[in-house]
C-alpha cells in the first residue's frame, strides 16, 4: 500500500518507551533549553545528519534508510523540508546549504514514485494520484520560494496546482470539493486532508497571481471544509493535529486577504481546539499526544506546529486563544526537552511521544521532523515576541 497523508488508523494515546538513558559518544551535547535556537539548530542537524540523502535532497524514513522503507515517502518530504526552511530563515549560516538541498529536492520532485507525467514539463514530475500529497508539495515549493526569493518554485506550484489539483473538482450537495484520489472509488470523498490545503494553497497562490481567480477557489475550497466538518472545533473526526493546524492557517490566511474576521474567529477556534482537546492531548502530560508510529501519523505534528506559531504571532488573532497556545507549545517544547538523550547526539532522536525518551528500535523521521518542527517553532516563536 502506497503511504498518502490522510492515514486515521491511531495508536493507544499516552508514552510509548520508558524513560531511562541509553548510553553516549564523545559528541558534544547540545545546548539547553534556556537557548531555544541552539537547541532548534541541534534538533535539526539531528535530522539532516542522519535522514536526509543530501547528493538527492530527499528524505528516508530510517536513519540512512537502514530500514529500505523510503520508496513510497512522497507528501511527508514537504514536511521534512519545511523544518529546514525555517532553519534557514532562523539562521542565516545554514540558509546557503539547506537551500541547496531544496533546489537538490526540487530537481527530484520531491521523491516522488508516480512518473507517469514527467514528460509534460518540470510540473508533471510532481504529479501524482493523491490529490491531497501535491496539495502539500506545492505549499512547500511556495515556501522554498519564499525563503530564496527564487520563483521558479512558485511558478511550478502554479502549475501542478492549475493542471493537476484544481481540474479534480467534482460537485457536492452544497458546492464543490476536492476529492482525496482521482480514483472512482473517492469521487465522493471530500475529507479534510484534502481540502484544507487545496484551499490554503489557492490562498497563497492569490498572493502572488491575484487576478486569476485563486481567492474564489480558496473561498470554495473554505466552503467545503466547513460543509463537512463534524462540528464547528473539530476540522475531521476522528480529530487529527495536522488538519486542525492546516485548516486554521488557511482561515488565517483568507482573513489576511479578505478581512473577513469570521475567518480569523474560525482559526482561532479549530487552533486552539488542537491544544486544549482532550482528543488531541495526553492526558498525564496536557502535551500533543502520541498519533501513532507509521511514517503518515508520526509527521502530523510537524504539520501543526508552525501554523500555530504563525497564529500565535499573527497581531490580529484573538489574544486569549494566542496566548493558550503558545503556554502550550512552550509545554510541548519543555517536555520534548527533558526527554532528549543528549549522550547520544547526533543521534538524539525525538521519540513518536514527547513525553517519553527515545531508548531503542528504529527512529522515524516523521517523529524526528515532529520534535525539529517544534523546537524551530518554539525558537521563531520566542525571539519575535
Amino acid at each position: 500500500m502506497l503511504s498518502c497523508a490522510c492515514n486515521n488508523a491511531l495508536e493507544p494515546v499516552g508514552p510509548s518507551n520508558g524513560n531511562k538513558p541509553n548510553g553516549g559518544n564523545d559528541t558534544p551535547t547540545p545546548a539547553a533549553a534556556s537557548d531555544w535556537s541552539a537547541l532548534a539548530d541541534s534538533c535539526t542537524n539531528v535530522l539532516v545528519a542522519n535522514f536526509l540523502d543530501k547528493s538527492t535532497g530527499t528524505f528516508w524514513s530510517t536513519p540512512n534508510d537502514v530500514a529500505r522503507s523510503s520508496q513510497y515517502i512522497y507528501w511527508q518530504q514537504a514536511h521534512a523540508l519545511d523544518v529546514l526552511l525555517y532553519a534557514a530563515q532562523r539562521n542565516p549560516a545554514l540558509k546557503d546549504d539547506y537551500l541547496a538541498y531544496a533546489d537538490k529536492w526540487y530537481a527530484n520532485y520531491a521523491n516522488n514514485y508516480n512518473r507517469d507525467h514527467r514528460g509534460e514539463g518540470t510540473y508533471g514530475g510532481f504529479f501524482n494520484v493523491w490529490t491531497d500529497d501535491m496539495a502539500w508539495i506545492c505549499l512547500t515549493l511556495i515556501r522554498i520560494t519564499e525563503v530564496s526569493g527564487d520563483r521558479k518554485y512558485l511558478e511550478t506550484s502554479k502549475e501542478v496546482f492549475d493542471k493537476y489539483i484544481w481540474p479534480r473538482r467534482l460537485s457536492y450537495s452544497g458546492g464543490m470539493a476536492l476529492p482525496w484520489t482521482s480514483r472512482p472509488e473517492d469521487v465522493t470523498n471530500f475529507n479534510a486532508c484534502t481540502n484544507a490545503p487545496g484551499c490554503l494553497t489557492a490562498a497563497k497562490l492569490h498572493t502572488y497571481y491575484g487576478s486569476e481567480g485563486y481567492l474564489d477557489i480558496a473561498k470554495v475550497l473554505y466552503k467545503a471544509c466547513i460543509d463537512h466538518m463534524p462540528d464547528l472545533e473539530r476540522v475531521e473526526e476522528p480529530p487529527l493535529s495536522y488538519t486542525q493546524g492546516t485548516f486554521g492557517e488557511a482561515c488565517r490566511q483568507m482573513f489576511a486577504l479578505t478581512g473577513e474576521q469570521s475567518y480569523m474567529d474560525k482559526a482561532g477556534v479549530v487552533l486552539q481546539y488542537a491544544f486544549t482537546s482532550n482528543r488531541c492531548n495526553d492526558s498525564a502530560t496536557g502535551v500533543l499526544r502520541h498519533e501513532g508510529t507509521d511514517m503518515d501519523q508520526s509527521l502530523f505534528k510537524a504539520v501543526l506546529i508552525p501554523y500555530a506559531v504563525n497564529y500565535v504571532l499573527d497581531p490580529k488573532a484573538d489574544a486569549r486563544a494566542a496566548q493558550t497556545i503558545r503556554e502550550k507549545l512552550l509545554l510541548c517544547a519543555k517536555t520534548l526537552d527533558k526527554h532528549l538523550d543528549r549522550k547520544m547526539y547526533p543521534r538524539m532522536y525525538c521519540d513518536y511521544f514527547w513525553g517519553s525518551t527515545f531508548t531503542e528500535g528504529t527512529a522515524s523521521m516523521g517523529a524526528q521532523a515532529s520534535g525539529a518542527s517544534l523546537m524551530e517553532g518554539v525558537a521563531r516563536m520566542t525571539t519575535s515576541e
